[in-house]
Protein backbone atom coordinates (compact mmCIF):
# COMPACT_ATOMS: atom_id res chain seq x y z
CA UNK A 1 0.00 0.00 0.00
CA UNK A 2 1.61 3.04 -1.14
CA UNK A 3 2.46 5.68 1.46
CA UNK A 4 0.44 4.16 4.24
CA UNK A 5 1.02 6.49 7.29
CA UNK A 6 0.31 6.98 10.86
CA UNK A 7 -2.94 8.88 9.65
CA UNK A 8 -4.24 5.60 8.18
CA UNK A 9 -4.40 4.09 12.03
CA UNK A 10 -8.33 3.49 13.19
CA UNK A 11 -9.35 6.01 16.56
CA UNK A 12 -7.82 2.99 19.38
CA UNK A 13 -9.94 3.84 21.74
CA UNK A 14 -10.21 1.80 24.67
CA UNK A 15 -7.51 -0.55 22.88
CA UNK A 16 -5.26 -2.52 25.90
CA UNK A 17 -1.62 -2.65 23.97
CA UNK A 18 1.91 -4.04 25.02
CA UNK A 19 4.62 -2.70 23.19
CA UNK A 20 7.73 -4.77 24.59
CA UNK A 21 11.45 -2.17 23.95
CA UNK A 22 9.81 0.94 23.94
CA UNK A 23 11.84 3.06 25.62
CA UNK A 24 13.40 4.37 22.05
CA UNK A 25 13.78 3.85 18.49
CA UNK A 26 11.10 1.89 16.73
CA UNK A 27 9.21 0.61 19.58
CA UNK A 28 9.02 4.51 21.21
CA UNK A 29 7.96 5.54 17.85
CA UNK A 30 4.95 2.76 18.00
CA UNK A 31 3.83 3.46 21.43
CA UNK A 32 3.52 7.20 20.52
CA UNK A 33 1.90 6.79 17.64
CA UNK A 34 -1.11 4.36 19.30
CA UNK A 35 -1.16 6.72 22.35
CA UNK A 36 -2.50 9.28 19.83
CA UNK A 37 -4.99 7.51 18.78
CA UNK A 38 -6.38 6.56 21.81
CA UNK A 39 -5.10 3.53 22.58
CA UNK A 40 -3.82 2.23 26.44
CA UNK A 41 -0.02 1.88 25.91
CA UNK A 42 2.20 -0.76 28.03
CA UNK A 43 5.71 0.57 27.80
CA UNK A 44 7.44 -2.94 28.46
CA UNK A 45 11.11 -2.26 29.49
CA UNK A 46 14.39 -3.22 31.25
CA UNK A 47 15.69 -0.30 31.83
CA UNK A 48 12.72 1.83 34.10
CA UNK A 49 14.96 4.87 34.06
CA UNK A 50 14.94 4.93 30.51
CA UNK A 51 11.22 4.26 29.86
CA UNK A 52 10.23 6.80 32.37
CA UNK A 53 11.71 9.34 30.28
CA UNK A 54 9.70 7.86 26.82
CA UNK A 55 6.89 8.19 28.61
CA UNK A 56 7.45 11.68 29.94
CA UNK A 57 7.99 12.12 26.04
CA UNK A 58 4.92 10.56 24.99
CA UNK A 59 2.76 12.84 27.30
CA UNK A 60 4.52 15.82 26.64
CA UNK A 61 3.66 15.69 22.97
CA UNK A 62 0.12 13.74 23.29
CA UNK A 63 -1.55 15.05 26.83
CA UNK A 64 -4.21 13.04 26.97
CA UNK A 65 -2.25 9.42 26.52
CA UNK A 66 -3.27 6.63 28.57
CA UNK A 67 0.16 5.03 30.05
CA UNK A 68 1.36 2.56 32.15
CA UNK A 69 4.97 1.63 32.12
CA UNK A 70 5.99 -1.66 33.72
CA UNK A 71 9.18 -3.58 33.84
CA UNK A 72 10.46 -6.52 31.52
CA UNK A 73 13.47 -8.43 30.99
CA UNK A 74 13.20 -10.67 28.19
CA UNK A 75 16.67 -12.49 28.81
CA UNK A 76 15.10 -13.37 32.14
CA UNK A 77 12.14 -16.07 32.52
CA UNK A 78 11.36 -15.11 35.64
CA UNK A 79 11.24 -11.78 34.89
CA UNK A 80 8.69 -12.53 32.23
CA UNK A 81 6.74 -14.72 34.31
CA UNK A 82 6.11 -11.52 36.60
CA UNK A 83 5.34 -9.59 33.68
CA UNK A 84 2.48 -11.74 32.58
CA UNK A 85 1.19 -12.24 36.24
CA UNK A 86 0.90 -8.76 36.48
CA UNK A 87 -0.60 -8.25 33.58
CA UNK A 88 -2.92 -10.80 33.77
CA UNK A 89 -3.97 -9.79 37.17
CA UNK A 90 -4.61 -5.72 35.91
CA UNK A 91 -6.02 -6.47 32.76
CA UNK A 92 -9.10 -9.07 31.33
CA UNK A 93 -8.06 -8.51 28.32
CA UNK A 94 -5.37 -7.68 25.54
CA UNK A 95 -5.95 -6.26 22.25
CA UNK A 96 -2.43 -6.10 21.06
CA UNK A 97 0.62 -7.29 21.81
CA UNK A 98 4.17 -5.84 20.15
CA UNK A 99 6.78 -8.11 20.36
CA UNK A 100 9.42 -5.97 19.35
CA UNK A 101 12.35 -5.43 21.72
CA UNK A 102 15.60 -7.11 20.65
CA UNK A 103 19.36 -7.06 20.68
CA UNK A 104 21.58 -7.02 17.57
CA UNK A 105 25.47 -8.66 16.84
CA UNK A 106 26.75 -8.93 21.13
CA UNK A 107 29.59 -10.98 21.73
CA UNK A 108 29.02 -14.18 22.54
CA UNK A 109 27.32 -13.74 25.88
CA UNK A 110 24.09 -15.91 27.49
CA UNK A 111 21.18 -14.65 29.30
CA UNK A 112 19.94 -15.76 33.05
CA UNK A 113 18.73 -18.91 31.84
CA UNK A 114 21.50 -19.81 29.74
CA UNK A 115 20.49 -19.10 26.30
CA UNK A 116 22.53 -17.53 23.66
CA UNK A 117 21.79 -13.82 24.20
CA UNK A 118 20.27 -13.23 20.73
CA UNK A 119 18.27 -16.48 20.19
CA UNK A 120 17.15 -15.97 24.43
CA UNK A 121 15.94 -12.13 24.12
CA UNK A 122 14.51 -11.80 20.50
CA UNK A 123 13.23 -15.25 20.07
CA UNK A 124 12.70 -17.24 23.39
CA UNK A 125 11.66 -14.53 25.22
CA UNK A 126 8.60 -13.55 22.86
CA UNK A 127 7.76 -17.26 22.76
CA UNK A 128 7.45 -17.25 26.30
CA UNK A 129 5.94 -13.90 26.83
CA UNK A 130 2.86 -14.60 24.09
CA UNK A 131 2.09 -17.54 25.51
CA UNK A 132 1.35 -16.64 29.20
CA UNK A 133 -0.65 -13.69 27.69
CA UNK A 134 -2.60 -15.48 25.27
CA UNK A 135 -5.55 -15.80 27.49
CA UNK A 136 -5.82 -12.34 27.87
CA UNK A 137 -5.44 -11.92 24.06
CA UNK A 138 -8.39 -14.68 23.24
CA UNK A 139 -10.23 -12.43 25.47
CA UNK A 140 -10.26 -9.96 23.25
CA UNK A 141 -11.83 -9.70 20.06
CA UNK A 142 -10.03 -9.67 16.50
CA UNK A 143 -7.02 -9.62 18.91
CA UNK A 144 -3.55 -9.87 17.33
CA UNK A 145 0.49 -10.56 18.15
CA UNK A 146 3.19 -8.79 15.76
CA UNK A 147 6.31 -9.38 16.21
CA UNK A 148 9.06 -7.41 14.43
CA UNK A 149 11.66 -9.62 12.65
CA UNK A 150 14.75 -8.20 10.60
CA UNK A 151 16.22 -8.26 7.10
CA UNK A 152 18.53 -10.48 8.65
CA UNK A 153 15.83 -13.33 8.63
CA UNK A 154 15.83 -13.49 5.06
CA UNK A 155 19.23 -14.92 5.08
CA UNK A 156 19.11 -16.48 8.31
CA UNK A 157 19.27 -20.21 9.48
CA UNK A 158 18.56 -22.25 12.36
CA UNK A 159 21.70 -24.65 13.95
CA UNK A 160 19.84 -26.70 15.72
CA UNK A 161 22.63 -28.34 16.70
CA UNK A 162 24.75 -24.79 17.99
CA UNK A 163 21.71 -22.65 19.13
CA UNK A 164 23.56 -21.94 22.48
CA UNK A 165 27.04 -20.74 20.29
CA UNK A 166 29.12 -23.20 22.09
CA UNK A 167 30.37 -24.81 18.89
CA UNK A 168 31.20 -21.79 17.04
CA UNK A 169 29.91 -18.09 17.35
CA UNK A 170 29.52 -15.58 14.85
CA UNK A 171 27.19 -12.81 16.07
CA UNK A 172 25.68 -11.32 12.76
CA UNK A 173 24.53 -15.04 11.98
CA UNK A 174 23.33 -15.78 15.35
CA UNK A 175 21.13 -12.54 14.98
CA UNK A 176 19.86 -13.37 11.39
CA UNK A 177 18.80 -17.01 12.93
CA UNK A 178 17.11 -15.14 15.61
CA UNK A 179 15.13 -13.05 13.38
CA UNK A 180 14.34 -16.52 10.89
CA UNK A 181 12.88 -17.75 14.28
CA UNK A 182 10.92 -14.62 15.04
CA UNK A 183 8.87 -15.19 10.86
CA UNK A 184 8.64 -18.84 11.66
CA UNK A 185 7.12 -18.29 14.96
CA UNK A 186 4.84 -15.51 14.01
CA UNK A 187 3.35 -17.81 10.94
CA UNK A 188 3.61 -21.17 13.09
CA UNK A 189 1.32 -19.25 15.73
CA UNK A 190 -1.15 -18.07 13.08
CA UNK A 191 -1.55 -21.08 11.39
CA UNK A 192 -1.85 -22.81 15.35
CA UNK A 193 -4.55 -20.09 16.40
CA UNK A 194 -6.44 -20.83 13.12
CA UNK A 195 -6.72 -24.19 13.53
CA UNK A 196 -7.94 -23.62 17.21
CA UNK A 197 -10.19 -21.31 15.94
CA UNK A 198 -9.16 -18.65 17.90
CA UNK A 199 -10.08 -14.64 17.16
CA UNK A 200 -6.62 -14.02 17.47
CA UNK A 201 -4.36 -13.56 14.33
CA UNK A 202 -0.52 -12.99 14.52
CA UNK A 203 1.78 -11.42 11.34
CA UNK A 204 4.94 -10.78 11.53
CA UNK A 205 6.97 -7.94 9.85
CA UNK A 206 10.52 -6.05 9.51
CA UNK A 207 11.23 -2.16 9.50
CA UNK A 208 14.00 -2.37 7.03
CA UNK A 209 16.84 -0.67 7.82
CA UNK A 210 15.67 2.19 10.69
CA UNK A 211 17.56 4.22 13.30
CA UNK A 212 16.91 2.64 16.56
CA UNK A 213 19.62 1.37 19.45
CA UNK A 214 20.38 -2.17 18.07
CA UNK A 215 24.09 -1.16 17.30
CA UNK A 216 24.31 -1.22 21.15
CA UNK A 217 24.87 -4.59 20.63
CA UNK A 218 22.64 -5.36 23.42
CA UNK A 219 24.27 -2.70 26.40
CA UNK A 220 21.61 -0.36 26.07
CA UNK A 221 24.01 2.29 25.77
CA UNK A 222 25.07 4.16 22.84
CA UNK A 223 26.20 2.99 19.81
CA UNK A 224 29.58 3.63 18.66
CA UNK A 225 29.95 6.86 17.29
CA UNK A 226 30.91 5.62 13.81
CA UNK A 227 28.31 3.31 13.77
CA UNK A 228 26.04 5.94 14.81
CA UNK A 229 27.39 8.11 11.81
CA UNK A 230 27.06 5.42 9.11
CA UNK A 231 23.54 4.39 9.97
CA UNK A 232 21.96 7.38 10.09
CA UNK A 233 23.40 8.07 6.76
CA UNK A 234 22.26 5.34 5.13
CA UNK A 235 18.59 4.32 7.63
CA UNK A 236 15.11 5.71 7.77
CA UNK A 237 13.95 7.61 10.56
CA UNK A 238 12.61 5.47 13.24
CA UNK A 239 9.05 6.71 12.54
CA UNK A 240 9.03 5.45 9.48
CA UNK A 241 10.79 2.16 10.61
CA UNK A 242 8.28 1.81 12.91
CA UNK A 243 5.30 2.24 10.04
CA UNK A 244 5.47 -1.90 9.36
CA UNK A 245 5.04 -2.94 12.86
CA UNK A 246 1.92 -0.16 13.28
CA UNK A 247 0.65 -1.52 9.72
CA UNK A 248 0.79 -4.78 10.88
CA UNK A 249 -1.04 -3.86 14.39
CA UNK A 250 -3.70 -1.65 13.20
CA UNK A 251 -4.89 -2.69 9.33
CA UNK A 252 -8.38 -3.98 9.03
CA UNK A 253 -7.38 -6.21 5.92
CA UNK A 254 -5.24 -8.20 7.19
CA UNK A 255 -5.99 -11.85 8.09
CA UNK A 256 -3.07 -13.50 9.62
CA UNK A 257 0.49 -14.94 8.48
CA UNK A 258 1.76 -11.88 6.82
CA UNK A 259 4.70 -10.36 6.57
CA UNK A 260 5.11 -6.74 6.45
CA UNK A 261 8.23 -4.78 5.26
CA UNK A 262 8.54 -1.34 3.48
CA UNK A 263 8.50 -1.19 -0.31
CA UNK A 264 11.58 0.65 -1.38
CA UNK A 265 14.66 -0.41 -2.96
CA UNK A 266 16.23 -3.45 -1.38
CA UNK A 267 13.05 -3.60 1.39
CA UNK A 268 15.31 -1.20 3.11
CA UNK A 269 13.52 2.32 3.34
CA UNK A 270 9.71 3.09 2.32
CA UNK A 271 6.14 2.70 3.10
CA UNK A 272 4.70 -0.96 4.33
CA UNK A 273 3.44 -3.60 1.99
CA UNK A 274 2.84 -7.16 2.40
CA UNK A 275 6.26 -9.34 1.03
CA UNK A 276 5.62 -12.85 -0.23
CA UNK A 277 8.99 -13.72 0.67
CA UNK A 278 7.84 -14.88 3.91
CA UNK A 279 5.96 -17.74 1.76
CA UNK A 280 9.47 -18.82 0.22
CA UNK A 281 10.80 -18.76 3.84
CA UNK A 282 8.70 -20.56 6.21
CA UNK A 283 9.64 -24.08 6.21
CA UNK A 284 6.54 -25.93 8.20
CA UNK A 285 9.27 -28.77 9.08
CA UNK A 286 11.62 -26.05 10.55
CA UNK A 287 8.93 -24.46 12.74
CA UNK A 288 7.76 -27.12 14.11
CA UNK A 289 10.72 -28.30 15.14
CA UNK A 290 11.67 -24.60 16.69
CA UNK A 291 8.42 -24.65 18.15
CA UNK A 292 8.97 -28.22 20.13
CA UNK A 293 12.11 -26.58 21.42
CA UNK A 294 11.09 -23.58 22.31
CA UNK A 295 8.95 -24.96 24.68
CA UNK A 296 10.73 -27.22 26.05
CA UNK A 297 13.30 -24.30 26.56
CA UNK A 298 10.73 -21.99 28.13
CA UNK A 299 8.74 -24.23 29.81
CA UNK A 300 5.94 -22.52 28.60
CA UNK A 301 3.16 -24.92 26.57
CA UNK A 302 0.26 -23.32 24.60
CA UNK A 303 -2.25 -24.26 21.71
CA UNK A 304 -2.27 -27.74 20.87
Amino acid sequence: MTDWSNTAIPDLSGKIIIVTGASSGIGYETALALAEKGAHVILAVRNMEKGQRAVSAIYQAVPRASLALMMLDLSDLASIRTFAEQVNRQYDHLDILINNAGIMIPPLQFTKDGFESQFGCNHLGHFALTGLLLDRLKAAPSSRVVTVSSLAAHHGRIDFDNLDGKRGYKAIDFYGQSKLANMLFARELNQKLAADYCDTISVTCHPGFAQSNLFSRGSGGKANPLLRFLQNRVSQPASMGALPTLFAATEPGLKGGQYIGPDGPKKRKGYPKEDDIINEIYDEKVAAKLWQISEELTGVSYLS
